[in-house]
């Protein structure tokens, strides 16, 4: 349940963080006859995750078990390199994802109310489906025939929500670079077992051989229905008696992956392609995001300005506080 808590606590609070900084820009520049259609937007958007859950879900129930097997671990591997991409696109990139938003929203603002909806759409829905994919294939791989880990995921959605209200009503300052850089890690963890069940099942579907080859079974010493095999499976989707493919997936993706993330070049917090007055603060690994200065601000669109990666973007005015990114 903890593990899918997570993958719904990561993957939400991104898009809530999306739709802050969308609300809070039109706040501030004193647009607020966009916000309708914004907020249509991100409905709709809502609204397609959701159906592309439930035609996972229901839609794989009328195959057959080799074609349900099939599917999942099809769908299954497919998540994991979105959520992979993810990521590491996340902690190189969130520094500049105002900016990005922003130029995106005065482009809408010219071309009236259709894209202003789009634009929307488009920045929520993204996230929305990455999300929808890979929470299915977790429950899939996590489920012990409970509601546990569809609970777990709700619970983190609707935490991500909590706190992305907060963060525009700057009730509350968190180090988004570190909270993105653990959470991104342990996801990486739990994507790996994610990926090793993704290839159990195309070995059930009989797409790919080698069912009967165990790398090892401790079902003895770890049994799967007790309390601490129902944790480790729930966590990290542990299998005490996983093929000798899936074990070797697992490490093949994981040891990697993990690294790589983690490393302090590349692509960490302030790495990868700097330049100019970004360098100083590359070297530093430093990037502040402040949700403010919203309507009653004074500000205009041009407030918030980019001063060695600190980036003022938020609502002030709605909450007199500020939320700070260090990295």
């Amino acid at each position: 349940m903890f593990g899918n808590y997570l993958i719904g606590l990561r993957e939400g609070l991104e898009a809530s963080l999306v739709v802050c900084i969308l609300i809070a820009y039109l706040v501030k520049t004193g647009r607020r006859d966009a916000l309708r259609p914004v907020w249509t937007g991100i409905a709709a958007a809502i609204l397609l995750a959701l159906g592309f859950g439930c035609a996972l879900t229901f839609g794989s129930q009328e195959l057959t078990f080799e074609a349900q097997e099939g599917l999942g671990g099809s769908l299954s591997i497919v998540a994991v390199g979105l959520v992979t991409w993810m990521v590491f696109w996340m902690r190189r990139t969130a520094r500049h994802l105002r900016a990005e938003l922003h130029g995106k929203l005065d482009s809408a603002l010219q071309m009236g109310t259709a894209a202003l909806v789009v634009t929307a759409f488009l920045a929520v829905g993204r996230e929305g489906l990455e999300t929808a994919l890979f929470v299915w294939a977790s429950v899939r791989a996590s489920s012990d025939g409970t509601h546990g880990p569809l609970i777990g995921v709700v619970l983190g959605l609707l935490t991500a929500v909590l706190l992305g209200w907060l963060f525009y009503r700057g009730a509350i300052r968190i180090n988004l670079a570190k909270f993105f850089t653990w959470t991104g890690g342990m996801l990486v963890i739990v994507a790996a077992g994610v990926l090793a069940y993704g290839f159990h099942d195309l070995q059930e579907a009989n797409v790919l051989p080698g069912l009967n080859s165990l790398a090892f079974d401790i079902s003895g010493t770890v049994p799967p229905d007790s309390w601490y095999g129902t944790l480790l499976k729930g966590v990290f989707n542990f299998q005490p008696d996983p093929t000798v493919l899936q074990a070797w997936i697992w490490l093949v993706y994981l040891v990697p992956t993990l690294a790589v993330f983690l490393s302090p070049v590349g692509f960490g917090p302030g790495k990868g392609e700097v330049k100019g007055s970004d360098a100083h603060s590359a070297g530093a690994g430093e990037a502040r995001v402040a949700a403010g200065e919203a309507a009653g601000d004074g500000g205009g669109a041009g407030t918030g300005a980019v001063d060695d990666d600190r980036v003022r973007d938020g609502a002030r005015g709605a909450g007199g506080h500020s939320v700070r990114d260090q990295g």
